[in-house]
């Protein structure tokens, strides 16, 4: 799992997840770091418009033309790697490569099997 540890939608998947009992790392962007190979990765199994979250704080606090740049997968892996906090979270990747960006607990129960 990916994201931001104090985001509130991090924690009630983690929390799903544990109550579950469903084993998962999680890597924290700020704290474990965020390259351009892995949102290349991403992108590449989730369209870049999925992942950049415009309906967050972060998104809300850019200017227009800031807005207006994010036109293509590389100038959002740059939005992406410059303000990480725009990425929508969490992203849960299974070990046979599927991605599921977002919380519901009938998507988890559904990705995971449980």
């Amino acid at each position: 799992m990916y994201g931001i540890k104090n985001c509130d939608t991090i924690k009630k998947a983690i929390k799903w997840l544990d109550e579950n009992h469903i084993p998962y790392v999680f890597h924290d962007y700020r704290k474990d770091g965020l390259t351009e190979a892995l949102l290349r990765s991403f992108t590449e199994n989730i369209d870049w418009q999925t992942l950049v979250n415009k309906r967050g704080t972060t998104w809300r606090q850019l200017s227009d033309d800031e807005k207006n740049a994010i036109t293509d997968t590389t100038s959002a892996i740059a939005l992406m790697l410059d303000k990480p906090a725009v990425i929508k979270r969490p992203i849960l990747v299974a070990s046979d490569n599927r991605f599921l960006v977002g919380f519901n607990t009938n998507d988890y129960t559904t990705f995971t099997g449980a």
